[in-house]
C-alpha cells in the first residue's frame, strides 16, 4: 500500500456540538474513523498538523496512516468540512483500509501535452477540461496516485472520454461499468466556444425576460377588463 502522510490521533471520548466546539477553540479537530467491520470510532486530530496536508492533492488519493497511541491504522481520507470564512478545519471523516478488500476514492486526472497538441498549437482550438477527477475501484496495494491522459496526438474537433483513459493493473472506474462513458477533455474551435457562450447568455436573457413579460401581459389584461367594465 502507497502511504504518504501519517496523522496523530487520540480517541475521543466526548461528543456532540458543545464538546466538538471546545475542541476547535483547543486547536483540535474532530474526527470520526469507520468501516473495516469494526464500530466507528471517534478521534481527536491536530488542527495545525491537518493544514500541512489538506491543500495538497496526493492527501484525498492516498493511504494515510492513523496514528493512535502505539497502534498505526491505514484510512483513507473521505471527506474534510472546512470552516466557510477561515482557514481551519471543522471535521474530518476517514474509512478503514483492509489489504484484501478493495476501496473506491475519486483520484485527480492529469493532462499530459496540453500546450503541444496539435489541435490546440496547429489548428488553434480551445482545450476544455471536462473532468479533473474520476472515481476508481481497486485493491489498497494498485490504488494510483493520479490518472493520465496523453494529448500529445489530440486534434481539434476531439473529445476523449473515460473509456480513452489509461487505467494500471487491477484499478477500474465504476462509472464506466454502469454505462457513463462521460467526456473528460475536449478541443474545440474559438468559433464554437463563442457560439456556445453566445446561446448561453441568450438563454439566460430569455429566462430573466419571461417573468417581466408575463407580468406585463396580465397587467394589460386586467386594464382592458377594467376598461370594459366602464362601458
Amino acid at each position: 500500500m502507497r502511504t504518504t502522510f501519517v496523522i496523530g490521533a487520540d480517541l475521543r471520548e466526548t461528543q456532540g456540538k458543545g464538546a466538538s466546539r471546545r475542541l476547535r477553540r483547543a486547536g483540535k479537530v474532530p474526527a470520526i474513523l469507520y468501516g473495516g467491520h469494526e464500530p466507528p470510532q471517534p478521534l481527536i486530530l491536530d488542527q495545525q498538523n491537518l493544514l500541512t496536508m489538506v491543500d495538497k492533492e496526493q492527501f484525498y488519493s492516498s493511504i494515510v496512516q492513523i496514528r493512535i497511541g502505539e497502534r498505526s491504522l491505514p484510512a483513507v481520507v473521505k471527506d474534510v468540512q472546512m470552516h466557510p470564512a477561515r482557514n481551519i478545519v471543522v471535521h474530518v471523516d476517514l474509512q478503514r483500509v483492509l489489504e484484501n478488500e478493495p476501496i473506491r476514492l475519486p483520484v485527480p486526472i492529469h493532462f499530459r501535452n496540453e500546450n503541444t497538441a496539435p489541435g490546440v498549437k496547429l489548428q488553434g482550438g480551445i482545450l476544455t477540461r471536462v473532468r479533473t477527477e474520476v472515481e476508481v475501484e481497486c485493491l489498497p496495494k494498485d490504488l494510483p496516485e493520479y490518472l493520465e491522459v496523453d494529448l500529445s496526438q489530440m486534434n481539434i474537433n476531439e473529445t476523449k472520454f473515460l473509456s480513452d483513459i489509461p487505467l494500471p493493473p487491477g484499478v477500474t472506474i465504476p462509472e464506466l461499468k454502469q454505462g457513463r462513458n462521460t467526456p473528460v477533455v475536449s478541443i474545440h474551435s474559438p468559433r464554437t466556444a463563442e457560439a456556445e457562450e453566445a446561446a448561453a447568455a441568450e438563454g439566460a436573457e430569455a429566462a430573466a425576460a419571461a417573468p417581466a413579460a408575463a407580468e406585463k401581459e396580465a397587467g394589460g389584461g386586467a386594464a382592458k377588463k377594467e376598461g370594459g367594465g366602464k362601458k
